[in-house]
């Protein structure tokens, strides 16, 4: 019932998007053309491409970035479309924080606070990532975290991101 009373609206949505496996720049942006030419989904902004370190098992460096959606879907149902895009990527779920072809994040839903056992929004950590926050400041810096209540700019001034590279500017 609450999934399908959001779905009747448009919601604006951050997504977090890496890769380090195969030609990530690649992959990415086959990935935001496959969200943009799904129903209900239009693209609102997208970040440049950082180059990160990452996080877990030694691996090779990370491509980063996020988008604004606007959404006319549930945060269940986006969540079903973003892995079903890392999935026609190849995204393999072997290793907690190992290397993949495709990641897909749904980092923020409007104001929206959820705890189901296969979603969490805000994402989790998200405000503690720089690899997240760099790029989603540069397209959302006034978006309000729901649970800190600060700017996601007031969040990035508080953390490292000594481990953030710009890689390529749009």
């Amino acid at each position: 019932m609450y999934g399908e009373r959001l779905a009747k609206k448009l919601a604006r949505s951050a997504i977090a998007l890496g890769s380090n496996m195969g030609e990530s720049l690649e992959i990415l942006e086959a990935s935001l053309e496959i969200l943009e030419k799904t129903a209900g989904i239009s693209l609102e902004a997208k970040s440049s491409w950082y180059k990160t370190k990452p996080m877990g098992p030694p691996q090779p460096d990370y491509l980063n970035g996020c988008v604004i959606l606007e959404v006319e879907m549930s945060p269940q149902a986006l969540l079903a479309t973003l892995l079903a895009t890392e999935q026609r990527f190849g995204r393999v779920r072997q290793l907690h924080w190992g290397p993949r072809t495709l990641d897909l994040d749904l980092l923020l839903y409007d104001d929206l606070i959820l705890d189901q056992p296969n979603l969490q929004i805000p994402h989790p950590g998200m405000q503690e990532r720089g690899f997240v926050l760099v790029p989603l400041a540069e397209i959302a810096p006034t978006w309000i975290h729901p649970v800190s209540e600060q700017t996601i700019e007031s969040l990035l001034k508080g953390i490292d991101c000594s481990d953030v590279q710009l890689y390529y500017s749009r």
